[in-house]
């Protein structure tokens, strides 16, 4: 099965460049077809989709056109107010992605390195991690005000299971081969954990550092849509109920234009980190 899978997905690419190269010559179908002019191609497409659907059908009371969209995207940037939101929710999606990445990993490596705690605490973690966290939210509230320290709080319960998880996944997969032949060289726990242990965890790592930013994100962002006065949530929520959609749709594109960007800072480092891998 697998092969037959390998083999037909072989074929696809050039079965492609032979469909682009009928209609826009070979020259242009070996540019077109790379993943990067394809992927260019995909998105200013659903582009142009969105501007002529919405001019032509959509409503304006609910949806924007991406030019009303870019044009409010400039109003906004001129607003001192939206750009010290913009500030505060980046902080506190910072601070809260810093204190999951440094908890989760201390965690995931105090739960996965040990048996007893493996079978007696992860189980415990599992059930945390599926429990919705929203349900905590009036008790983060109760507890830490609705000042920046309650967002920070709900992003870091949202953002630091996936890092613990992933942690402890890494961990279980590490051979035990390795630990015993760096013990019989003399090695410390501090260079096990530098030399053996972290190297070979990086990959899943850096995938929960993906999640947990996508988490924190979220954690912060839901706070600020139902107790803050500020933030990107609070004003999400203020042009929703005005019905102005074009800035609501501003909005998200700057924090998908964060979230990208954390994403490839994550990449680039797990990159750096994983280079002994070739």
């Amino acid at each position: 099965m697998s092969t037959a899978i390998r083999t037909g997905g072989a074929r696809s690419a050039p079965a492609y460049r032979e469909i682009l190269a009928r209609l826009f010559g070979a020259r242009l179908a070996d540019k077109i077809a790379r993943p990067g002019a394809t992927r260019l191609i995909i998105v200013i497409g659903v582009f142009i989709l969105w501007e002529v659907g919405v001019t032509f059908f959509g409503d304006p009371l609910f949806v924007s056109p991406p030019s009303e969209v870019m044009e409010a995207f400039g109003g906004l940037v001129d607003d001192k107010a939206i750009v010290g939101a913009v500030t505060t929710t980046f902080w506190e999606v910072a601070v809260g992605f810093a204190m999951s990445v440094a908890s989760g990993v201390l965690i995931g490596l105090a739960v996965g390195l040990n048996i007893f705690t493996r079978r007696s605490i992860f189980p415990v973690i599992l059930l945390l991690y599926a429990t919705p966290q929203v349900v905590f939210l009036p008790l983060v509230i109760m507890y830490f005000g609705i000042g920046s320290a309650s967002k920070i709080a709900f992003g870091v319960s949202h953002g630091i299971f996936p890092i613990i998880v992933t942690v402890v996944a890494g961990v279980q997969n590490l051979s035990p081969v390795l630990l015993t032949s760096a013990r019989s060289m003399g090695a410390n726990r501090r260079q096990i954990l530098r030399w053996v242990v972290f190297p070979h965890m990086v990959p899943s790592l850096f995938t929960g550092m993906r999640l947990g930013m996508t988490g924190v994100l979220l954690g912060v962002l839901l706070a600020e849509l139902y107790v803050s006065s500020g933030g990107i949530g609070y004003y999400t929520r203020l042009y929703t109920d005005t019905f102005a959609p074009a800035k609501v749709f501003s909005l998200i594109l700057v924090l998908a234009t964060f979230a990208i960007l954390l994403n490839e800072l994550a990449r680039r480092a797990e990159f750096h980190f994983n280079r002994w891998r070739g």
